[in-house]
This record gives C-alpha cells, sequence and structure tokens, in this order.
C-alpha cells in the first residue's frame, strides 16, 4: 500500500516494542578515509575521500565526514555524498529475543549525527527504510527526514530549508511513505482458543426422572 501525504510534516511513531540499539551513543567513533585534516584546538576533525565511520553499529558513508566534540564530549558528524550521489547510514535496532533482526537505512545527500540528542538528519534526497529479518517493511522518502534513536520517532519534511528560500517555497515533492502492516500480537483462528486459555468442562446433562 501506497500512502501519499499532503501535509508537509509528518511524524510515525514505530508501533512497536523496539529500539534502536542503547548502546551506540557510549561507542566510540572508527573512521577510515583516504585524508585527514584534525584541528586539536577547535576539537573538530575533516576526513575525505571514501569516508567509513562506524558507531557500535551505526554505519556512515560519504566523500567527507566532518566531526567535531563538544567540552561535555558529545561527538557529531556530517557526511556529505559525492555529486550526483547520496551518503548512507545504518544502524540495528533492539529486538526481544528470537525475534528477527530489525535494521534501519537511510540515504541523503547530507547525513547529520548528533550525539547529545542521539538522532540522525537525512538532508535533500532523503529516504529512510526499515527491514525485518532481511525483508523491506517500511520505505520513507522526502526533503528531509529525522531520526531519533532514544524515542524512535521519524520526522518527514517535503521542503528542506535552505538559504534564500522564500517562507513556504518548496524544494521538491511530497512526503511519500509504504508502510507494512503490523501484525497483532496474538492472532487465533476463529473458534481456537488462544494459548494459555483453559476449557472448562460443562456439566452433564441428565434425563428426567420418570415418575
Amino acid at each position: 500500500m501506497t500512502v501519499r501525504f499532503a501535509t508537509l510534516t509528518l511524524c510515525l511513531l514505530a508501533a512497536l516494542p523496539v529500539h534502536a540499539e542503547r548502546a551506540d551513543r557510549d561507542q566510540p567513533m572508527h573512521i577510515e578515509s583516504d585524508a585527514l585534516r584534525h584541528d586539536e584546538l577547535q576539537q573538530t576533525s575533516v576526513f575525505t575521500g571514501n569516508v567509513v565511520m562506524t558507531k557500535g553499529s551505526i554505519v556512515l558513508r560519504g566523500a567527507q565526514l566532518d566531526v567535531r566534540q563538544d567540552p561535555q564530549g558529545y561527538q557529531y558528524g556530517v557526511v556529505t555524498a559525492a555529486s550526483g550521489k547520496r551518503a548512507f547510514f545504518r544502524q540495528k535496532r533492539d529486538t526481544a529475543p528470537g525475534a528477527p533482526e530489525e535494521f534501519v537505512e537511510g540515504e541523503a545527500e547530507v547525513i547529520e549525527y548528533d550525539g547529545r540528542k542521539d538522532d540522525v538528519r537525512l538532508i535533500r534526497r532523503a529516504q529512510l527504510r526499515r527491514y525485518t529479518g532481511g525483508k523491506l517493511s517500511d520505505d520513507i522518502t522526502g526533503q528531509q527526514i529525522t531520526y531519533n534513536n532514544l524515542t524512535d520517532v521519524f520526522t518527514v519534511d517535503s521542503q528542506t530549508p535552505q538559504a534564500g528560500n522564500k517562507p513556504g517555497s518548496s524544494s521538491g515533492g511530497r512526503v511519500r511513505a509504504v508502510l507494512a502492516p503490523k501484525a497483532p500480537p496474538s492472532a487465533s483462528p476463529a473458534g481456537t482458543p488462544a494459548a494459555g486459555a483453559r476449557l472448562q468442562s460443562t456439566p452433564q446433562l441428565t434425563a428426567p426422572q420418570e415418575p
């Protein structure tokens, strides 16, 4: 089912008892690139060329990554894609024991990671996908998508704020989403007792005594 939203901004609450990996925000960043420029005084680093960043289960890829760290130790990253391409984001979600694995993936021209808020913002030609057990469950596109790892709230906007844009001007299209139906917690066939239900015996009927 394809749902087209006329509103400019849409918030989607994930209706599942799962969350992003809570330990990711406390993990160190591991970054690979072709070149690096680091400013110790400003606590900033610029990685260029085939950049790959991992932080716990988080993966970010792009042409350039700008990283900074604030006095409280929170890390921030901005990944920029090469011209005509999109940067990539991926993160594993916590699931109940025995449940299928879930991953969230995203692509956009620019991807911002905020370590303090623990969220990811996809800017321009943004797309966010959720996979359950290796199968695509949800697919959302817009000009700007924000995914909060702590609350599992997706905010989608069909307009991207840009310098010089007039209020209300659109930078592209409408929000589009394909949302898979969620299975109910327990689905028992009609006439079948739910798991754990006990069958009650019916008192036997006796024939009336003849006088």
